[in-house]
């Protein structure tokens, strides 16, 4: 063999090599990031998770509103990516604990009995003001001693929370995606989906309730979305003296 066929046969075995440990490389970084996105929603390879969804008005059947369907689309996307199952179960038939298997919970607390539930036992901070009477009041948040009104079509709040029913880290976790309307609801899945990473780095796979903004969706839809702020302690604590009024800007 003379020296130009060594030299080639070399580069060929260095290129070789070079692959072979970029692959092994590109495959560990992306078994690590799989197993960190199924820690955060703690689902393992063909886990069960519910997805608890409010009935469309008047209706018998399980039927959801189009935004509330498209968040269910950004959800399922996310289970389906960790090697989950989702189950879909409407409000007022998930009947069960929480911890045992990973919860969506999609909806507003006035027409969603679970949600309703997590809320009071989990988020004892955060009032939603459901009366017809309440007038410019009328869905809003109030977290603490702040109050977040609805101006629809300009600025719609919505919570993102993932709590671990105080079991710690070790049991599965409930996501409550609590908005003022159904867009924000869409808005709050695609969020989820955009930035869980940072999320479980920051947070690092513990509880955290995120208040969103949806900003002008008549104009823009669910894709203008604002952090407002990390509200994990004051709705967490009991509820204070009366609130004072914010307006979205």
């Amino acid at each position: 063999m003379n020296d130009d066929l060594r030299t080639i046969v070399l580069a060929v075995v260095v290129l070789a090599i070079g692959a072979v440990l970029g692959w092994l490389a590109r495959t560990s970084l992306g078994r690590r990031k799989l197993h960190r996105r199924q820690g955060f929603f703690g689902l393992p390879v063909n886990a069960e998770s519910l997805v608890v969804v409010t009935r469309e008005a008047g209706s018998p059947e399980l039927t959801v509103t189009r935004h509330d369907a498209l968040a269910l689309v950004e959800l399922s996307a996310l289970i389906k990516d960790c090697g989950g199952h989702p189950q879909l179960v409407a409000h007022d038939a998930a009947q069960q604990g929480f911890g045992e298997r990973t919860e969506f919970c999609v909806g507003a607390p006035g027409a969603h009995r679970r949600m309703a539930a997590h809320m009071q036992s989990l988020l004892p901070g955060v009032t939603v003001d459901n009366d017809p009477q309440a007038g410019a009041d009328r869905d809003s948040f109030r977290i603490g001693s702040e109050r977040y009104r609805v101006e629809p079509g300009k600025a719609e709040y919505v919570l993102l929370a993932r709590l671990t029913a105080g079991q710690g880290n070790t049991g599965r976790p409930v996501f409550l995606l609590c908005g003022q309307r159904p867009i924000t609801h869409q808005a709050a899945g695609r969020y989820l989906a955009h930035h869980h990473e940072r999320l479980a780095r920051k947070h690092r796979g513990g509880s955290f309730v995120l208040l969103l903004k949806v900003v002008n969706s008549a104009a823009y839809g669910p894709d203008v979305v604002e952090l407002v702020a990390d509200v994990t302690k004051p709705a967490q604590s009991a509820p204070p003296v009366p609130a004072k009024s914010h307006r979205a800007t």
